[in-house]
């Protein structure tokens, strides 16, 4: 399924997606700027923007295999980590200038030790200690932990990094939030304009790629789309909700099968984007770990919070008027596993269809796939 509009801003989108280092990537780094990687939703984006470098959120697209990777990493680590490393350690991620992480899960922490003691390079390595409860405390321990990682970026690279650079950053990165729920909002309709697929697109360039083209090729794209027919071909609309899905084609061979995806609950979707950084606060970094630790969509790994991530999910299915949800979640990731019987109960408590799907990291077994789709639609009377 795509939709019926073709534009020149959605193909740029699929293509700064379809690689790491997207033409707008290489021309930054052609002028000269700097690059951060940072794995997890959970490194804000606005201290190394502040810091006046290009933030580039880890992926493994293109991976064709993990055998150097299998060296340092077991058959029980996912399929993400063991694809991103192999890709570190063929060269594919030589342009980054300094990579973060957080303890976002165990999986990514041995990346983050294996990449420190056997690749080394880039010289700026910075590793943050992500609370696992999301109280006031808690807020405070991360504050304290930005303030650290910021004062490492400054030092390593011999700058200063004001709150007047830190406000501007989280200005600019509120506004390319405000920007992405309006093209999310064009898909309430019931003649959506934009398939889910390609919303993802979007929504991991802007991952990848610097602020300002970005935002100018994100604001192309929804005066376009304003004018379009959009797409009433479908059978059933449909919400995604799990972890780190960076791949459109994978909600290509849904939407193949007739439904069509309006939303989602996903780390390249609508959880880094449905609510604003607070530019009201007293302090740049106070405002910036309340909003990791309390104020966005949180995901499994904090404790304590399910209800609530269940009430963002319920008002997401009434707002874009969900027919059904596919939860989907990488093969050993623990935490999405109990989410999702947790989640799954709900549902049937509720009345909400509800299809639980494991995969792998690189794209595969399609044919399955689309069979267990085509059960699902069936099986909601689509």
């Amino acid at each position: 399924m795509d939709s019926k509009t073709k534009t020149k801003a959605l193909q740029e989108f699929t293509e700064a997606t379809g690689t790491i280092l997207n033409p707008a990537l290489r021309g930054w780094k052609e002028g000269g700027g700097k690059v951060v990687g940072y794995f997890c939703s959970y490194v804000p984006e606005e201290i190394i923007t502040a810091a006046g470098f290009l933030p580039f959120r880890m992926r493994a697209t293109g991976s064709t295999g993990t055998e150097l990777a299998d060296r340092y990493l077991s058959d029980c680590n996912c399929s993400f980590v063991r694809n991103c490393f192999n890709m570190v350690l063929s060269g594919e991620y030589d342009f980054l200038d300094g990579v973060v992480w957080c303890n976002s899960c165990d999986h990514v922490r041995r990346v983050h030790d294996n990449w420190k003691h056997k690749v080394k390079t880039p010289s700026f390595l910075h590793f943050l200690s992500l609370p696992k409860k999301t109280g006031e405390k808690q807020v405070r321990w991360y504050q304290e932990e930005l303030a650290l990682f910021k004062d490492s970026l400054a030092s390593h690279f011999g700058m200063e990094i004001t709150d007047e650079c830190l406000w501007e950053a989280i200005r600019r990165h509120n506004q390319k939030r405000r920007l992405q729920r309006r093209l999310y909002k064009l898909r309430k309709g019931e003649r959506p304009p934009v398939t889910g697929a390609e919303t993802l697109a979007v929504m991991v360039a802007g991952t990848a790629m610097p602020l300002e083209q970005y935002g100018q090729l994100l604001s192309d794209l929804l005066s376009e789309l304003a004018r379009s027919e959009g797409n009433a071909n479908y059978r059933a609309r449909l919400m995604i909700v799990g972890g780190i899905l960076d791949d459109p084609s994978y909600i290509k061979v849904i939407e193949d099968q007739g439904g069509l995806v309006v939303t989602d609950m996903l780390c390249f979707g609508s959880k880094i984007m449905w609510e604003d950084v607070d530019e009201g606060a007293k302090e740049p970094l106070e405002t910036l770990a309340r909003y990791s630790i309390k104020d966005r969509p949180g995901c499994p790994r904090f404790f304590g919070v399910h209800e609530r991530r269940a009430a963002f999910i319920r008002d997401m299915i009434r707002e874009f008027k969900v027919d059904g949800v596919i939860g989907e979640r990488l093969m050993f990731c623990d935490g999405w596993a109990y989410e999702h019987y947790m989640l799954d109960k709900d549902f049937k408590e509720e009345g909400v269809p509800h299809l639980m799907l494991d995969r792998e990291y690189l794209l595969g077994a399609v044919g399955q796939l689309r069979t267990r789709v085509q059960a699902f639609l069936e099986s909601i009377g689509r």
